[in-house]
Order: structure tokens, then C-alpha cells, then sequence
């Protein structure tokens, strides 16, 4: 049997190259591949892994014409590169490295906020035009100023932890950060808002999400303790960058110090040329020690997935081995979904995760699927996390994940999933199935009967049980344009608490979704989607 081939289209480290190499694999090495997508499109179909960083662009565009791939390695932790809905469609494991980078890019937010502290780069480049200017930057001390940290995840800490060491007081925001692990780690956590009028210096450190899109808005910056100084190594689209030169021109923000930006390659930019603005073309994972970490783990794991089939770090499948997969599957995507749906429903923070799991399935693999159940809760605002790095997430910012076991059969059905999520303000809870046909289905919600399958795009109706709700609720649909697919009914008890779970053919806009708030049995609508 030929060696598997594996397309690196671009720039990973010789030692990563050869690793591939010596484990058996047929390797091209054509980083210059990754900035040419016609060229990059005529050869991928003979290869049968592709190994990526930031550049290449893996398009449903890219992945039709690749008819043998079976994975793409990305050296890093972004994936926003990479179209991971078609490569799922198209059976392609994607995986990554989600914690290669970490102290490469907190040490990047630290240096970049002692550059625009000290306006390092403007005395830079004074100095070596000639210009002795010593009276005009003056800069600030870091030493007893207030930073105020968005998203304490893996980077967001070792932020913390550096600055601590270097006597500056640490706020943080970040919905998924317990009491205990900010004491832990020596952050007093706060709302955001509250995290905004107290900060002397803000740095973000959360994956861009459509919650986090715009974190930093005008509003937000509105908010900001005058004099504030704005460090995003993270990702671009975090902060409104019209709004934040605004601020800037008004005063309002002292400085920026940005290694990423909303469009990358970024030739123009709103941030361009303004004094006070200090930026890096994204380099926060790129010191030596990081390229060569992240380079021969993608390598090894690529390597493992082809040559015999392990899953290590795949953001779209579990860890699960060919035997039991065929079982197995229906119910990871239960579990996925049953998290997806307390997730989008949660808005306050997290503090434990319970999954129970009832008859057949209790004697399944429920490792995976617990992974797969935490992944569904969390990825509504951790975008990238999977079911590999989903537990590790979860511990690491004290969500307390626990699993239960009952082998024998406790309802009318074979085997139930049962997930309870233990938020800040209240608990919440639904369980499902698994039919006969393989697809997953909910049968309870708030501990109220339903029987409902999950659809890309659904709408969830808390009501009265009331006369007049339906033919209101159609009827605000219906005047929209609105298509219903499907509409699953329950409630607790005639006259009751109620609940409507509606599948539609596209999303909601936010004027409708406001109509159905108004129907005077509505307690609360959301909008979902799986």
C-alpha cells in the first residue's frame, strides 16, 4: 500500500517536515502554496492529509476538489481559516494545537503594553533619525496600574500571572471563571462593565465569536476609564476599530497596542498613523520555541490520524475508535446538541456540568460523551473548543463536570441523555434520545415532556399555557415570511408553564423575534441554532 501523502502548503519548521517524513509519510513541502489558492486548488485532490498555519485558506471551495483528504493539521489554535462545517460535511478531520501558543502570545501582550507604556517605537525611530528627544516621550509607569484582563482562559492567565509578577493589581471578565479559580490565580473578577470604568489598561484574550464580536464597541469604549490603554493580541474583530480611533482623537483611550487586526493581511487600516497606536503584524505565536512546538505536535498528530487512525485535538470529532463509532455516533451528536441548547440559553456564569446518563447507554463510551455534552455547552461562546480540549477548558476555569450512571432503563426509552447545567442564576435542564432511525431527539425540557428534533436554525418559547398562543405565535411568523418546519409542544399542566420548540427554514430577524416576545403569553423567546 502506498504511503498516505500530506500537502504543507505552509511555512512549518524543518524538524516538523522531517518528523512527517520519518514516520513513513509521502511529504510535500510547498509553503508557497498557501498565498496561491488556484494553485494550491490543481494539486490538493492527490493528497491525503494537508498540513496548514495561518495562511492557507481551506475554502468548501478548496475541499471539493481534494476527493482523497482525510485531514488538515493546523499548527496553531485558530481555526478561523479553516471552513470546519464543509470538512465535517465532507468527512475531514481538522485538528489543531490548542495550547502550543499560549506563553508565546501572553509574552507578546506584555511586551506590547511596556511599548505603548514607554512609546518605545516612536523613540525607536526618533533616535535613529538623528533626533535626540528625550523631553517628548514621557512615558507611564506599569507598576501599581490596573489591568483588566477579557477572557482569563489558557492565555488570558499566563497575562495574569506576568503581570502580577510585575506588581500590577488584575481584574477580569470572563463568564466562565469561578470564584475559586480567580482566586487561584490572583484576579478579582468583575462584569464587564464594571472591569471597563476600573481599568487602567485593557488587554483581550477571547476567541471571536458573534458574542464577542465587537466586545470593545463604541458603547463599550464609552464606558472606558479616560486614559485607558487597549492591548488585543487575540483576534481581530474584538474591537470596533472605527470607534476606538475616535477614542483615541477625543482623548478618551490614551493607546492602542494591536497584533491583530478586523481584515488581515492588513495594508489599511483605522488605526494606521495614529501617534498613539502601536502594531505588530500579527505575531503572537511566532518566537521560535512556539513555531517549533506547534509544528512537530501537528505533525505527530497527523501522522498518528493516518497511519492508524487516532484522534488527537479534532475539533470536529471525538476521540473514538472504529469499532464502536457506528453506536456510538448518534449519541455523541445528542449530547453535542442537549450542551448546545443549555449553552445558548445560559447567559450568567457556569458552575458545573452534570450528565446523567440512563439504561443502554450508560454502558457506552460516555468519556466521549461527556466531552461531547461540555463541548455543546461551552461552544456558544468558546468558538474552536472541541471535545478533546472541551474537558481541560471546563477544569481550568473550575467548572465542576460530573457524570452519573444508571444501567438500568428509568423511562419508556432504551437509553436517555440527561444534561443539567448549575449557572450562577438557576439551573437548567433537558434530556433526549436516540431513535430507532439514528437521529437524536429531545424529550424533555425544563422537566416537561416534549418530543422534538433538532434543526440548523429553531425557535425556543417559554409561554403561559394560554388559549391564543399558537395562532398568535403562526401569525407573527407567518406575516414575517417566516417558514415553520417543524413545532414540538409541552407543558407541565393545563394552564401551566409551557414550552414551544420550532424549527425554521432560515434565522430570525431580531423585529420578529421581538413581535413574538410581545404576544402576551410569551415569558421568553431565543433564537437557536445547531
Amino acid at each position: 500500500m502506498p504511503a498516505p501523502k500530506v500537502l504543507i502548503s505552509d511555512a512549518l519548521s524543518d524538524a516538523a517536515v522531517q518528523r512527517l517524513r520519518d514516520r513513513g509519510l509521502d511529504v510535500d513541502f510547498r509553503p508557497e502554496l498557501g498565498r496561491d489558492r488556484d494553485a494550491c486548488a490543481a494539486l490538493i485532490g492527490a493528497y491525503d492529509g494537508l498540513a496548514i498555519r495561518s495562511t492557507t485558506k481551506v475554502t468548501a471551495k478548496l475541499l471539493a476538489q481534494a476527493p482523497r483528504l482525510k485531514v488538515v493539521g493546523r499548527a496553531g489554535i485558530g481555526i478561523d481559516n479553516v471552513d470546519v462545517a464543509a470538512a465535517t460535511a465532507r468527512g475531514v478531520v481538522v485538528m489543531n494545537t490548542p495550547f502550543g501558543n499560549a506563553i508565546t502570545t501572553a509574552e507578546h501582550a506584555i511586551a506590547m503594553m511596556f511599548a505603548l507604556a514607554r512609546q518605545i517605537p516612536r523613540a525607536d525611530a526618533s533616535t535613529q533619525a538623528g533626533r535626540w528627544e528625550k523631553a517628548r516621550f514621557m512615558g507611564t509607569e506599569l507598576t501599581g496600574k490596573t489591568l483588566g484582563i477579557i477572557g482569563c482562559g489558557n492565555v488570558g492567565a499566563v497575562v495574569a500571572d506576568r503581570a502580577i509578577g510585575l506588581k500590577l493589581k488584575v481584574i477580569a471578565y470572563d463568564p466562565y471563571l469561578t470564584p475559586e479559580r480567580a482566586a487561584e490565580i490572583g484576579v478579582e473578577k468583575l462584569e464587564l462593565d464594571a472591569l471597563l470604568a476600573r481599568a487602567d489598561l485593557i488587554s483581550l484574550h477571547v476567541p471571536l465569536t458573534e458574542r464577542t464580536r465587537n466586545i470593545l464597541s463604541a458603547d463599550a469604549l464609552g464606558q472606558t476609564k479616560p486614559g485607558v490603554r487597549i492591548i488585543n493580541c487575540a483576534r481581530g474583530g474584538l474591537v470596533d476599530e472605527v470607534a476606538l480611533r475616535a477614542a483615541l482623537e477625543s482623548g478618551r483611550v490614551a493607546g492602542a497596542a494591536f497584533d491583530v487586526f478586523a481584515t488581515e493581511p492588513a495594508y489599511q487600516n483605522p488605526l494606521f498613523g495614529h501617534p498613539n497606536v502601536v502594531c505588530t503584524p500579527h505575531l503572537g505565536a511566532s518566537t521560535n520555541e512556539a513555531q517549533a512546538n506547534v509544528a512537530l505536535q501537528i505533525a505527530e498528530q497527523m501522522a498518528d490520524y493516518l497511519l492508524s487512525g487516532a484522534v488527537v485535538n479534532a475539533v470536529n470529532m471525538p476521540s473514538i475508535s472504529a469499532d464502536e463509532a457506528p453506536r456510538l455516533m448518534p449519541f455523541v451528536h445528542l449530547a453535542e446538541n442537549l450542551g448546545s441548547f443549555l449553552g445558548q440559553l445560559t447567559d450568567a456564569p457556569i458552575r458545573g456540568i452534570r450528565v446523567t446518563y440512563e439504561g443502554a447507554v450508560a454502558e457506552m463510551n460516555i468519556r466521549a460523551l461527556t466531552a461531547a455534552a461540555v463541548t455543546g455547552v461551552l461552544s456558544p461562546v468558546l468558538s474552536g473548543i472541541n471535545m478533546v480540549s472541551a474537558p481541560a477548558v471546563a477544569r481550568e476555569r473550575g467548572i465542576l463536570v460530573e457524570e452519573v450512571t444508571r444501567a438500568g432503563a428509568t423511562s419508556d426509552f432504551e437509553s436517555v441523555i440527561r444534561i443539567t447545567v448549575e449557572a450562577e442564576d438557576m439551573p437548567r435542564d433537558a434530556a433526549g434520545t436516540v431513535f430507532h432511525d439514528g437521529k437524536p431527539r429531545m424529550i424533555e425540557i425544563r422537566s416537561i415532556p416534549i418530543d422534538a428534533a433538532f434543526a440548523e436554525h429553531m425557535l425556543y418559547v417559554r409561554n403561559h399555557d394560554q388559549p391564543g398562543f399558537i395562532g398568535r405565535f403562526g401569525g407573527v411568523l407567518g406575516a414575517a415570511g417566516v417558514n415553520v418546519a417543524t413545532v414540538a409542544l409541552g407543558r407541565d399542566g393545563k394552564g401551566g408553564n409551557a414550552i414551544c420548540f420550532c424549527a425554521v427554514d432560515a434565522p430570525v430577524s431580531q423585529e420578529v423575534l421581538a413581535s413574538i416576545a410581545a404576544i402576551p403569553q410569551v415569558k421568553r423567546v431565543r433564537p437557536l441554532r445547531f
